[in-house]
């Protein structure tokens, strides 16, 4: 058992964590002005750039909004169904059907909302058709907007149906119908089952797969480069665009921003799963 312990830690430094420390220290000595292509000797000059650019932390509120209010909404649909009819999603057509937004790339979904939310797309024929508007210059701004309407409805979409197939197999793995049954037994109301047992249930047994989500919907490129706007940008979108500008002396910029970015998250991770525990 040991040797297979000491295998998969192999396996997973060798193919996850030496990569990613690779990475984040080309991207140090990048930032430092160790290499790259206008490299001059050891620098702080990137870096203090780096931090006193507004932009820089307005970009990293934004994606912290952007992820807070998808994982309210998307976990609070998905608690409702899998409380409500969470025998729904174990057989039949419907545990069928839930598997199908998972399998749509995150490119495609971002095209799919662009077709939906646009003035010119499919919800607002719709709303001009059955004479909610006059014109369709009236439909309210859903994409490309300053408030993400756009990027938060579409990672809605991919992570409710992610977390109901959470929930679901949790529901029955911890076998919360006999704590139900016995919390009924004892004279609990409906409201107490639910709020006291099933909820608190899933978000802790869950909590670990909630913080990863809320990462990656943060550190998420391709919907908000289709779906925000110029002026309020996620972190990745952000510091692409500084990697791939024409001025070289952004780059250095771009990598200091990466190495910040990476271990604020490290950061994050390692406390919210400590305090998990």
């Amino acid at each position: 058992m040991n040797i297979i312990r000491l295998f998969n830690l192999t396996l997973f430094l060798l193919t996850a964590a030496v990569p990613l420390a690779l990475a984040l220290g080309y991207a140090l000595l990048y930032s430092l002005g160790a290499t790259g292509v206008l490299n001059e000797g050891i620098t702080l000059v990137n870096w203090y750039k780096t931090l006193i650019n507004n932009n820089l932390w307005q970009s990293i509120g934004y994606s912290i909004y952007i992820a807070f209010i998808t994982m309210i909404i998307a976990i609070g649909l998905a608690l409702w169904a899998v409380v409500r009819h969470g025998n729904v999603f174990r057989s039949g057509y419907t545990a069928f059907l839930i598997y199908l937004p998972l399998t749509l790339p995150a490119t495609v979904m971002g095209f799919y909302s662009f077709q939906l939310l646009a003035k010119s797309g499919l919800l607002s024929r719709l709303a001009f058709q059955v004479g909610l508007l006059h014109d369709l210059a009236y439909f309210p701004i859903l994409i490309n907007d300053l408030w993400g309407v756009g990027i938060i409805f579409t990672h809605i979409c991919m992570a409710t149906p992610f977390f109901i197939i959470l929930f679901t197999n949790l529901y029955h793995n911890e076998n919360l119908k006999d704590f139900i049954a016995l919390a009924q037994t004892l004279g609990a109301k409906a409201s107490q089952v639910t709020w006291q047992i099933i909820i608190p249930v899933l978000l802790q047994k869950s909590f670990a797969t909630l913080v990863l989500y809320f990462v990656f919907i943060m550190s998420s490129y391709e919907i908000p480069l289709l779906l925000g706007s110029q002026s309020r940008q996620m972190i990745s979108v952000f510091t692409i665009e500084k990697l791939q500008r024409f001025n070289l002396q952004d780059i250095p910029q771009a990598y200091a921003i990466s190495v910040l970015y990476g271990l604020l998250l490290i950061i994050l991770i390692i406390n919210l799963l400590g305090r998990s525990k």
